[in-house]
């Protein structure tokens, strides 16, 4: 009985660590670039749009195309960026045991 009580209390602190690490990631903001720098996207840890800058030379009506591939290009940096930092807070979280498949912690 001794090994389950503990094995609860360990979950319970994992529990509160995972709690802290959220509120850790909420706060976190990444940005993505693209078109050296042009175009800008903000995301805030759980993966939401925060902001866009656009460098004023790129809005220009028959630059439409670039400029939209440019912003879903910046996206998907910061995007990257988020899931790595992610990886790397549950890895110390955990000790670098495996996360399950299809986890998610928000």
């Amino acid at each position: 009985m001794k090994n389950f009580t503990q094995m609860m209390k360990q979950a319970q602190e994992l529990q509160g660590r995972m709690h802290e690490m959220q509120a850790e990631m909420e706060a976190m903001t990444c940005e993505g670039r693209a078109g050296a720098g042009m175009v800008t996207v903000t995301l805030n840890g759980k993966g939401e749009m925060t902001g866009v800058a656009i460098d004023a030379s790129m809005l220009k009506p028959d630059e439409s195309e670039i400029l939209e591939d440019l912003i879903v290009a910046a996206h998907a940096d910061a995007k990257g960026k988020v899931e790595e930092a992610m990886k790397e807070k549950m890895a110390a979280l955990t000790g670098g045991l495996p996360i399950p498949p299809g986890f998610k912690l928000f």
